[in-house]
């Protein structure tokens, strides 16, 4: 009986019995809020007793109160199976060969219906199973690194996954997809952009924002382009391969070091900042938006270069800032600080004092702008000159997440100051531009005349 009411206890469960309604049953749910109809999902042991779960047909999961249910009625039943049979790859000789890296995230995972969360649970061969269009591509082997969400992703994985990426391409392989949670891909692009240099293949990130399991998920079209980018393209960088529009009409191939996840759930949260992106890429085409990329070549050669140093923090700059923050970190044994300044990169000067501090015991500190947009110029104002002769060093137009990692990577190389800043402040791939180009700032404004007639014509 209790396998009929799985997860449910107290007032759900009594509720459940009352109206005979089982778990995994199609049921029509009145409440005092309307009327909502799907199937009612298991429930984790550690949930309250005051809801019912339901999964609509919009394949969205929704909680009902109890206290709201004024009746319900079992449709139909069915236990449905959601797991997805991992399936070998079919093999074609004239296909190029990919290897995709799972680590985990939203594109590698499912709904685990026991506790209601979504769990890195797809193994790579499982993604095929999900996405059989990726066999139309390339000749596709797999290996699961990690099965970690991004959040859990720091600089063993970035070194880890590095090597194994270096091996891959000594052995010969036509490209490299790499299957990651968004929240943190955007480091994780930039500690691989320093990692491996001079690929001759393309590397591509990707993740997705909505779950597998949903009907707006993203996660098979990312799949495909980003197969179809490893696969096909002449760019030969670490790239990240997500929604353009919000739409399905096209992904773009963002640079690693100047993209970033912008928007907490919108299908095109990626966007390249201070530039624009390398190329758009569809089921079809892959068009290239730049001409500066490094181009994909034939032989075998790459440089790993898997160096990090954990003793580095990032920190942003607020209003009354207390000198102690600095402090600790020094007194903690960091290394390197990075910092996103207001404006053109500065920040209050009670804080001065222990900027002296840690640039005479000889952490390494270098200034960003937390607007994203744009460079720091710390030679403006007398604030910025002041830091400077403290010993911060301006940044240029890093973006501040990919400094804390390009840090980090240079001071896992050499404790001289000298060679550390010689590496921060030598582009590697775009990290630092000569200029941002004049469409590479635009922040679309809802409300203002031209723009409204703008999403009336183009996105109706």
């Amino acid at each position: 009986m209790a396998d009929l009411f799985k997860g449910y206890k107290g007032k759900a469960l009594e509720l459940l019995k009352k109206y005979k309604i089982r778990v995994w049953s199609d049921t029509t749910v009145k409440t005092t809020r309307g009327e909502f109809k799907g199937v009612i999902l298991p429930r984790a042991e550690n949930d309250d007793d005051l809801h019912i779960v339901l999964k609509m047909i919009t394949g969205y999961n929704v909680g009902i109160a109890v206290e709201t249910v004024t009746d319900m009625t079992e449709e139909g039943y069915k236990e449905a199976n959601y797991k997805i049979p991992e399936k070998e790859f079919p093999f074609s000789p004239e296909k190029p060969n990919v290897k995709l890296f799972g680590t985990g995230g939203t594109i590698a995972s499912r709904l685990d219906y026991r506790t209601g969360a979504v769990i890195p649970a797809f193994s790579p061969g499982e993604l095929y199973g999900a996405v059989p269009e990726l066999a139309d591509i390339c000749n596709m082997t797999t290996e699961k690194l990690f099965a970690v969400f991004s959040e859990n992703m720091g600089p063993q994985q970035y070194i880890t996954l590095a090597k194994s990426i270096g091996k891959e391409i000594e052995k010969g392989i036509d490209g490299i997809v790499i299957g990651h949670g968004t929240d943190t891909m955007h480091h994780t692009a930039a500690a691989l952009s320093f990692m491996i240099q001079d690929s001759p293949v393309p590397i591509v990130m990707v993740g997705s924002q909505r779950s597998s399991d949903r009907p707006s998920s993203d996660a098979a079209l990312n799949l495909i382009h980003a197969t179809k980018a490893a696969a096909e393209s002449d760019i030969a960088e670490v790239m990240v391969c997500m929604f353009g529009p919000t739409s399905d009409e096209y992904g773009l191939l963002h640079s690693g070091c100047r993209v970033r996840k912008m928007h907490s759930s919108y299908r095109s949260t990626f966007r390249t900042l201070g530039d624009i992106p390398i190329a758009t890429i569809d089921k079809d085409n892959i068009t290239p938006l730049k001409t500066n990329y490094k181009p994909r070549r034939k032989d075998k050669n790459v440089r790993i270069l898997p160096y990090f140093e954990e003793k580095v923090a990032i920190v942003y700059y607020y209003p009354n800032m207390q000198p102690d923050i600095i402090d600790s970190l020094v007194d903690n044994g960091y290394r390197g600080i990075v910092i996103a300044g207001t404006g053109l990169g500065h920040i209050n000067k009670p804080v001065y004092p222990a900027i002296q501090r840690a640039a005479e015991k000889g952490v390494a500190i270098y200034m960003t702008v937390q607007t994203l947009w744009g460079y720091v110029h710390m030679f403006v104002y007398d604030t910025g000159r002041d830091l400077m002769n403290m010993g911060i060093v301006p940044g240029e137009n890093m973006l501040p997440e990919v400094a804390y990692v390009k840090l980090g990577w240079a001071l896992g190389q050499t404790e001289d100051l000298d060679e550390v800043k010689r590496l921060m402040l030598t582009p590697i791939y775009d990290e630092i531009t000569e200029r941002e180009p004049y469409n590479g700032y635009l922040v679309f404004q809802g409300g203002i005349p031209e723009m409204e007639q703008f999403l009336k014509r183009i996105h109706k």
